[in-house]
Protein backbone atom coordinates (compact mmCIF):
# COMPACT_ATOMS: atom_id res chain seq x y z
CA UNK A 1 0.00 0.00 0.00
CA UNK A 2 1.18 3.04 -1.46
CA UNK A 3 0.59 6.67 -0.09
CA UNK A 4 3.37 8.67 -1.28
CA UNK A 5 3.15 9.33 -4.99
CA UNK A 6 2.86 6.55 -7.97
CA UNK A 7 6.79 5.85 -8.54
CA UNK A 8 7.74 2.76 -11.25
CA UNK A 9 5.95 0.07 -12.01
CA UNK A 10 8.86 -2.38 -11.20
CA UNK A 11 10.82 -0.90 -8.00
CA UNK A 12 13.76 -3.19 -6.15
CA UNK A 13 12.73 -4.36 -2.71
CA UNK A 14 16.00 -4.06 -0.48
CA UNK A 15 14.84 -6.08 2.37
CA UNK A 16 15.18 -9.82 3.12
CA UNK A 17 12.44 -12.36 3.64
CA UNK A 18 13.81 -14.21 6.49
CA UNK A 19 10.79 -16.54 6.79
CA UNK A 20 12.12 -19.63 4.45
CA UNK A 21 15.19 -19.33 6.15
CA UNK A 22 13.76 -19.82 9.63
CA UNK A 23 12.16 -22.61 8.65
CA UNK A 24 14.78 -24.38 6.41
CA UNK A 25 17.21 -23.81 9.65
CA UNK A 26 14.49 -24.94 12.11
CA UNK A 27 13.84 -28.22 9.51
CA UNK A 28 17.59 -28.63 10.06
CA UNK A 29 18.22 -28.42 13.62
CA UNK A 30 15.04 -30.87 14.10
CA UNK A 31 16.86 -33.60 11.71
CA UNK A 32 20.47 -33.18 13.86
CA UNK A 33 18.33 -33.68 16.93
CA UNK A 34 16.88 -36.83 16.14
CA UNK A 35 20.36 -37.85 14.38
CA UNK A 36 22.34 -37.51 17.22
CA UNK A 37 21.41 -39.95 19.74
CA UNK A 38 21.60 -42.43 16.77
CA UNK A 39 25.15 -41.28 15.50
CA UNK A 40 26.33 -41.74 19.55
CA UNK A 41 24.83 -44.91 20.27
CA UNK A 42 26.85 -46.26 17.05
CA UNK A 43 30.23 -44.98 18.25
CA UNK A 44 30.50 -46.28 21.71
CA UNK A 45 30.70 -49.70 21.65
CA UNK A 46 30.25 -51.78 25.06
CA UNK A 47 29.83 -55.54 25.77
CA UNK A 48 27.82 -55.46 28.88
CA UNK A 49 28.66 -58.63 31.40
CA UNK A 50 26.57 -61.58 31.98
CA UNK A 51 26.49 -63.15 35.45
CA UNK A 52 25.56 -66.69 35.45
CA UNK A 53 23.77 -67.93 38.82
CA UNK A 54 25.57 -70.76 39.28
CA UNK A 55 29.34 -69.47 38.45
CA UNK A 56 32.13 -69.17 36.21
CA UNK A 57 33.68 -71.91 34.11
CA UNK A 58 37.29 -70.69 35.21
CA UNK A 59 40.07 -73.07 36.05
CA UNK A 60 41.00 -71.79 39.81
CA UNK A 61 44.63 -72.79 38.76
CA UNK A 62 44.71 -70.40 35.68
CA UNK A 63 43.29 -67.98 37.20
CA UNK A 64 45.58 -64.61 38.32
CA UNK A 65 43.32 -63.38 41.09
CA UNK A 66 44.43 -59.26 41.90
CA UNK A 67 42.73 -58.07 44.83
CA UNK A 68 43.15 -53.95 46.24
CA UNK A 69 42.42 -53.58 49.53
CA UNK A 70 40.72 -50.52 51.03
CA UNK A 71 44.35 -48.91 51.60
CA UNK A 72 45.34 -49.52 48.45
CA UNK A 73 47.39 -52.41 48.89
CA UNK A 74 47.48 -54.75 45.98
CA UNK A 75 47.52 -59.11 46.38
CA UNK A 76 48.45 -61.04 43.35
CA UNK A 77 46.75 -64.52 43.93
CA UNK A 78 47.38 -63.93 47.43
CA UNK A 79 50.75 -62.12 47.72
CA UNK A 80 51.82 -59.15 48.92
CA UNK A 81 52.87 -56.86 45.98
CA UNK A 82 54.12 -53.06 45.85
CA UNK A 83 52.43 -50.89 43.51
CA UNK A 84 55.41 -50.26 41.20
CA UNK A 85 56.16 -53.89 40.53
CA UNK A 86 52.54 -54.97 39.73
CA UNK A 87 53.11 -55.50 36.36
CA UNK A 88 56.49 -57.70 36.78
CA UNK A 89 54.74 -60.18 39.08
CA UNK A 90 51.26 -60.07 36.40
CA UNK A 91 53.70 -61.06 33.61
CA UNK A 92 55.22 -63.71 35.88
CA UNK A 93 51.92 -65.05 36.60
CA UNK A 94 50.75 -65.11 33.01
CA UNK A 95 51.93 -68.53 31.68
CA UNK A 96 49.06 -68.08 28.25
CA UNK A 97 48.01 -64.22 27.84
CA UNK A 98 45.53 -65.55 24.96
CA UNK A 99 43.57 -68.10 27.46
CA UNK A 100 44.43 -67.22 31.08
CA UNK A 101 41.80 -65.06 32.69
CA UNK A 102 42.70 -61.97 34.96
CA UNK A 103 40.27 -61.13 37.68
CA UNK A 104 40.58 -57.95 39.46
CA UNK A 105 39.14 -57.85 42.96
CA UNK A 106 38.68 -54.26 44.78
CA UNK A 107 37.07 -53.10 47.91
CA UNK A 108 33.83 -50.78 47.13
CA UNK A 109 36.03 -48.46 49.00
CA UNK A 110 38.61 -48.22 47.04
CA UNK A 111 39.74 -45.48 44.82
CA UNK A 112 38.63 -46.57 41.89
CA UNK A 113 42.20 -45.38 40.09
CA UNK A 114 43.93 -48.33 41.89
CA UNK A 115 41.42 -50.56 40.43
CA UNK A 116 42.11 -48.74 37.14
CA UNK A 117 45.76 -49.63 38.13
CA UNK A 118 45.59 -53.17 38.22
CA UNK A 119 43.40 -53.20 34.95
CA UNK A 120 45.73 -51.47 33.24
CA UNK A 121 48.84 -53.69 34.17
CA UNK A 122 46.76 -56.69 33.53
CA UNK A 123 46.39 -55.37 29.69
CA UNK A 124 50.32 -54.29 29.39
CA UNK A 125 51.23 -57.77 30.17
CA UNK A 126 49.28 -59.40 27.16
CA UNK A 127 45.74 -60.27 28.90
CA UNK A 128 42.88 -60.77 27.05
CA UNK A 129 40.29 -61.69 28.94
CA UNK A 130 39.96 -59.24 32.24
CA UNK A 131 37.17 -59.44 34.50
CA UNK A 132 35.88 -57.63 37.63
CA UNK A 133 34.90 -59.51 40.65
CA UNK A 134 31.54 -58.78 42.60
CA UNK A 135 29.63 -60.07 45.43
CA UNK A 136 26.05 -60.88 45.76
CA UNK A 137 24.49 -59.77 49.16
CA UNK A 138 21.91 -61.98 50.96
CA UNK A 139 19.28 -60.26 49.93
CA UNK A 140 19.69 -59.82 46.34
CA UNK A 141 19.84 -64.07 46.56
CA UNK A 142 16.63 -64.17 48.46
CA UNK A 143 14.66 -61.57 46.44
CA UNK A 144 15.85 -63.50 43.38
CA UNK A 145 14.13 -66.84 44.77
CA UNK A 146 10.61 -65.57 45.24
Amino acid sequence: MRTGPAREKYEVVAEINMIPFIDIALVLLIIFMVMTPYLVKEQIKINPPKVKTKGMDVNKRELVQINVTRDGAYYINGEAVPADSIDAVVQRRLKDPENQQVVVAADKDVVFDRVVQAMDAAKRAGATKIGVEVKHDDVTRRGARK
